[in-house]
């Protein structure tokens, strides 16, 4: 069972960056090919950088050519949470943290095989747990 992670707004923006605060409380996204994971390739898992619940792996990070980090699945799936994103003008999927409801990204219908789906992320909503092989 999921235990939720609820702070004021207050206390999101005392915990984090305003960069952080901007894009995973405020639903923004960070310029392309600007984030830290865009290209990173170390082994690892990549959490939430509000409430640090592990969301993805390293081995589904794939190089999209979007100017994001982008992956092919969750490490599970109750651990985010979509929802229909229809700002902008556009009709999207938004990704969101499961546990404390932090903004992610998005997800689109154009990944690799098997699945077919790329998790379009923020690498300012995100914080790489390495591995003990890594740098």
């Amino acid at each position: 069972m999921i235990q939720k992670v609820i702070k004021s707004d207050e206390e999101w923006q005392k915990q984090l960056t305003p960069e952080q605060y901007r894009v995973a409380r405020g639903k923004g996204t960070e310029r392309a090919f600007a984030g830290e994971y865009c290209e990173a390739h170390d082994p690892g898992l990549y959490a939430c950088v509000c409430c640090g619940t592990e969301l993805f792996e390293s081995e589904t990070k794939f190089e999209s050519g979007t100017g994001w980090p982008s992956f092919t699945e969750p490490i599970e799936e109750d651990r985010i949470r979509l929802e229909k994103d229809y700002s902008y003008g556009m009709s999207r999927v938004e990704v969101l943290c499961n546990v404390c409801d932090a903004h992610l990204g998005h997800v689109f219908n154009d990944g690799p095989a098997p699945g077919g789906l790329r998790y379009c992320l923020n690498s300012v909503s995100l914080v790489l747990k390495r591995t003990v092989d890594s740098q």
